[in-house]
């Protein structure tokens, strides 16, 4: 008689009773994953606006990337801005020498040299500098090296800098790709 209650509990009372308490843990959960997408729904329209908000900071941030799938085209983009800088301020371009591009984050860093010849208006060298760093695309300059011909008389400034952009990186193409 013991034998067969004790067999009725094992096989019948516990696994009733474990699967009532395993039900019971679940519905808690469900409970409060349902309670959650209701707060979505409840929030939709602030949830809609949020995401708007950041679809359109998205799209301003690449608008100020350097375009180009690879960096020699993004690295010809950036010279052919620099050189249309130099020309609209009368900055003669020596040379041009595109550097290593480097990774950062999700951005790609592209960076060209430039020698310019000796330019006698401090003026337009200092127009040409705010036009690189305060026109449409994401451009910065990362080193500059000037040098004055006659410490006398000041006037007459030549030396290098060099102009780095942003474009899209290629980690931001594996994750697309694994997602």
């Amino acid at each position: 008689m013991i034998a067969i209650s004790i067999l009725i509990y094992v096989l019948g009372v516990r696994p009733v009773v474990e699967a009532t308490k395993k039900a019971g843990e679940e519905i808690v959960l469900k409970k409060k994953v349902v309670s959650k997408y209701e707060s979505y729904l409840h929030n939709r329209k602030a949830v809609e606006e949020s995401l708007d908000r950041t679809v359109k900071q998205y799209a301003e941030i690449q608008e100020r990337l350097l375009p180009g799938e690879t960096p020699q085209l993004g690295a010809a983009n950036l010279q052919e801005i620099v050189k249309r800088l130099s020309e609209k301020n009368g900055i003669g371009i020596r040379s041009f020498r595109i550097l290593e591009p480097k990774e950062i984050d999700s951005y790609r860093k592209v960076s060209v040299q430039i020698e310019f010849n000796p330019t006698n208006s401090m003026l337009s060298l200092g127009q040409f500098i705010h036009d690189i760093e305060n026109q449409g695309k994401e451009l910065m300059i990362s080193e500059m090296d000037l040098l004055v011909m006659n410490i006398r008389m000041p006037n007459n400034i030549q030396g290098s800098l060099v102009v780095s952009g942003l474009m899209k990186g290629t980690k931001t193409k594996e994750k697309g790709k694994k997602g």
